[in-house]
């Protein structure tokens, strides 16, 4: 069951995020006449955040005998590599604008500034739940151990 450690761990972190991006598409899908920029804006998260994933758990697998840490508080991190991008390249192609007192994500949804205080504690809890629970359990399952 040693060989390939550090595949198996990049499969194990990919798996959540394909699923739960690819039923985002499709429900991307049914809705698109409303919002046509919505399937422009999801293939970069398509692409990045899998693949961040599974890097991130291969460097897991590889921390994991020197310096044992959580799962849950490894994946917590996460987030502050991923959004800064995220966010660049939404900017950079006009799907988020900063306006008065507000985002603009798409050209019709507006988020207030105050929000931009919770969604860093939103995501980071929401990755240390997925991170803890779906990849800690696909690690166990792929015998890497949590």
């Amino acid at each position: 069951m040693n060989q390939h450690p550090y595949l198996r761990a990049y499969m194990a972190g990919i798996t959540v995020p394909t699923v739960l991006l690819l039923v985002l598409f499709s429900l991307v899908q049914v809705v698109r006449s409303a919002a046509p920029q919505l399937e422009g804006a999801i293939v970069f998260p398509l692409v990045i955040v899998p693949n961040a994933f599974g890097l991130w758990n291969m460097l897991y697998a590889r921390l994991q005998p020197r310096w044992r840490h959580p799962i849950g508080l490894h994946g917590a991190a996460l987030p502050f590599l991923i959004a800064p991008v995220i966010y660049g390249f939404g900017a950079s192609r006009g799907l988020v604008v900063m306006g008065d007192h507000a985002l603009h994500y798409f050209g019709f949804i507006t988020v207030p500034y105050w929000y931009l205080i919770f969604a860093p504690f939103i995501a980071i809890t929401a990755y240390y739940l997925i991170w803890k629970y779906l990849v800690g359990f696909l690690n166990e399952l792929q015998g890497l151990g949590r």
